[in-house]
């Protein structure tokens, strides 16, 4: 038998076993580097009952002798059946493929993300919310999933597409698989189809509205509900944002920085942390659908910070005396909240300092007089490059929007002060003459790049400056 050559595991053998009645493929999956077996896959489109036990039986017993002759004993064996998918797109377009997560059924507008890693962090971004997320990369799931690395709360899309499911999880942080995860929440994922085709689609095309579902649905249907759904101009803030107002990590416990073991250590390497500064300056952050990784970042720059829903009034904000105002990412069209400009606008007149992101940076851009406009297709990813036009440096940048501020809207006492270089759109300003400033991007950026991490230094400083 031969060993797989990648870095991660490849099937050896395929289609072994495949004269045994019943069976469709079987792939044993081996360590490059050790040639040990990690994982044995068979798959079957016979559903439960419509064949003899016994011939399973049979080919269990023959390959748990393979196994453990390479093994010395320790092998794992998993069997699935066939769980078909489908993705249908509101120009008509469907895409048929294997299913993966919850047997259930969602619509979305379809995008694409060209992160590599973090899909954990994107499936638990509240930014993404009513949207079927397409991952570029074509090998997702390798590492599994943890508890550490989430988020929010839950996850938020509506669906998952990638191309290949990694049937082997190894990872020394990984508590489950990517596939039982989605199940757990509720979530349909597809894979198996061609991603790249899909990704032009939708770059030439732009972002449209569909469907996916692992249930048995025709294809008619599913283009149907696909053009049914409505994405724009519905506000989703309200579905994703804390219900109660709560201050973040008193405890200082969820807040630090993973820090790497060095030489011979007892501690747990998952949870080796590196110290905390004081929290010596304390702000109101507006949960318009915040990553926890935000609220982390400002602990870790010495902001006591109390949470606010995004439902809250200015004066509600106003009455913690906080010395500055932090406004959050979150999802959909920026121009169906109005009711958030309207707070904005009066936090404006208050003279607190304000720093904005994503949605936040649109909120604001909106409170100033400025307009705002969807993007054909978006950005999304770890790799968008910035450009700060006050400095000329370029930061590489993680993004998650789909609309941005709209340049000549905006008015003369702002300054447009970071653009991006693929398209020329805004990616921050700030006033003129108050203390307020914001970028479209997240500066907190988790799992990475760290190029904007500054960003928040450099809002502890306006607030210091202002006394």
């Amino acid at each position: 038998m031969r060993l797989g050559t990648g870095k991660s595991p490849e099937p050896a053998d395929k289609n072994v076993g495949a004269t045994w009645r019943g069976l469709s493929s079987l792939s044993i999956f081996r360590s490059a580097t050790e040639g040990r077996v990690l994982a044995i896959s068979l798959v079957s489109p016979i559903k439960s009952g419509e064949a003899n036990r016994g011939q399973y039986q049979d080919v269990l017993k023959f390959h748990a002798r393979t196994a453990s002759f390479l093994n010395n004993g320790e092998f794992h064996f998993k069997m699935k059946h066939l769980m078909k998918a489908i993705l249908a797109l509101e120009d008509g377009s469907v895409f048929h493929g294997e299913g993966f997560g919850a047997k259930a059924s969602a619509c979305g507008e379809v995008c694409f993300n060209t992160s590599m890693t973090g899909y954990q962090e994107i499936l638990t971004d509240p930014s993404y919310k009513g949207q079927i997320v397409t991952m570029t990369y074509p090998l997702i799931g390798n590492y599994g999933v943890n508890s550490q690395d989430v988020e929010s709360w839950r996850p938020h899309v509506a669906g998952f597409v990638i191309r290949e499911l990694s049937p082997v999880v190894s990872n020394w942080r990984a508590e489950q698989s990517l596939e039982k995860y989605l199940e757990q929440n509720g979530i349909p994922g597809i894979q198996g189809i061609d991603t790249r085709a899909l990704t032009k689609k939708l770059r030439v095309r732009g972002a449209m509205n569909g469907f996916i579902s692992t249930e048995k649905i025709s294809a008619a249907e599913a283009v149907r509900r696909a053009k049914d759904f409505v994405f724009v101009g519905v506000d989703y803030v309200k579905e994703v944002t804390h219900k109660k107002a709560f201050r973040w990590d008193e405890a200082d416990v969820q807040s630090a920085a993973f820090d790497l073991v060095r030489g011979i250590a007892q501690a747990d390497a998952r949870n080796v942390r590196k110290p905390l500064p004081p929290a010596d300056i304390p702000i109101v952050a507006f949960d318009y659908g915040m990553k926890y990784n935000i609220l982390r970042r400002l602990r870790q720059h010495g902001f006591a910070t109390q949470v606010l829903p995004a439902t809250a009034s200015a004066a509600e904000a106003l009455k913690y005396n906080p010395a500055g105002i932090f406004l959050s990412n979150g999802p959909g069209d920026p121009a169906a909240l109005d009711y958030l400009v309207r707070e904005v606008r009066t936090l404006l007149d208050s003279g607190v300092p304000i720093f904005g992101i994503c949605l936040g940076h649109q909120i604001l851009g909106q409170a100033l007089g400025g307009k705002t406009f969807k993007l054909k297709f978006g950005h999304r990813g770890g790799n968008q490059p910035v450009k700060d036009l006050e400095s000329g440096k370029v930061e590489i940048t993680s993004q998650n929007h789909g609309f941005a501020v709209d340049a000549p809207s905006l008015p003369s006492e702002v300054s447009v002060t970071r653009i991006n270089l693929n398209d020329q759109t805004v990616e921050g300003f700030r006033h003129n003459k108050k203390p307020v400033f914001c970028v479209q991007y997240h500066p907190e950026a988790s799992p990475g790049p760290h190029d904007s991490t500054p960003l928040f230094a450099e809002f502890r400083k306006l607030i210091e400056q202002r006394g």
